[in-house]
């Protein structure tokens, strides 16, 4: 039975922390065994500081470290006013995908190299959705001939969840987390890099042929299709933005 928001957890008492050079690190590890294994929902506060130190006999600034890196990874917030502290919030593939930038930047890993893991990651996503028989992404399709195209906005609504949809019934979660979050990456750098006005059409249509694919159970047809799409978008990025391929990501900082 999932938490109630707002509520606090109680659950057996957690192992004690040992002592050393990394108790927040250990602490912070505890605290999230503690969030899996009670499966604590978005908006559910953990206890208050004076029960947590006694539960896990540490002290105050080990436990106020190990909130300060929870919170800096995007899995608690801290609420304040009255009946506030630390409380749960949802993890998702920008939390993710914001963590992976640091080491992008450290290794120098550019634009172009991240295109390159796309194009490779989501033929493999639609040939897993085929595999699957995924008919459920049919239903989510507008039909092409009634999306307004010229319209920015209204083509971005058509088109932008499908390459998450396919992601996300691929069947693998792994997979799915990493190439939304890439997606997610590519997005706040650059903003939404959307086709030019004649080609949108055309990009719906295919999304259609690719959907038709998975509901068939093509996989290869699926997975071929994905590829020359993703292929195509990456041929008009590079070539409307060549400045940004050799670019370094930057560390995506909140701010």
């Amino acid at each position: 039975m999932s938490t109630p928001a707002d509520a606090r957890p109680t659950g057996p008492r957690p192992r004690t922390i040992r002592r050393g050079a990394k108790v927040a690190e250990a602490l912070a590890l505890e605290i999230v065994n503690r969030i899996v294994s009670e499966n604590l929902r978005p908006g559910t506060l953990l206890p208050p500081e004076a029960q947590m130190v006694e539960e896990y006999g540490v002290g105050r600034s080990s436990l106020r470290e190990a909130l300060h890196v929870l919170e800096v990874h995007g899995v608690i917030t801290m609420k304040h006013g009255r009946n506030g502290g630390p409380m749960v919030i949802e993890v998702g593939t920008r939390d993710y995908g914001r963590m992976s930038t640091l080491f992008f930047h450290l290794r120098g890993i550019t634009f172009a190299e991240l295109i390159d893991a796309r194009l490779v990651l989501e033929p493999v996503m639609a040939r897993l959705a085929a595999q699957r028989r995924a008919t459920e992404l049919i239903g989510t399709l507008p039909d092409p001939t009634s999306t307004e195209v010229a319209d920015d906005a209204a083509y971005l609504e058509a088109s932008a969840p499908f390459h998450r949809a396919v992601a996300s019934m691929s069947g693998n979660p792994l997979l799915d987390l990493y190439s939304v979050s890439l997606e997610d990456i590519f997005l706040e750098h650059v903003g939404e890099a959307l086709s030019p006005p004649e080609k949108r059409e055309h990009v719906l249509e295919v999304h259609r042929a690719i959907a038709d694919a998975i509901a068939s159970g093509d996989a290869d047809v699926a997975e071929r299709t994905m590829r020359d799409h993703m292929q195509e978008y990456a041929n008009w990025v590079r070539d409307r933005h060549p400045e940004l391929m050799p670019r370094v990501i930057n560390w995506w900082q909140v701010g």
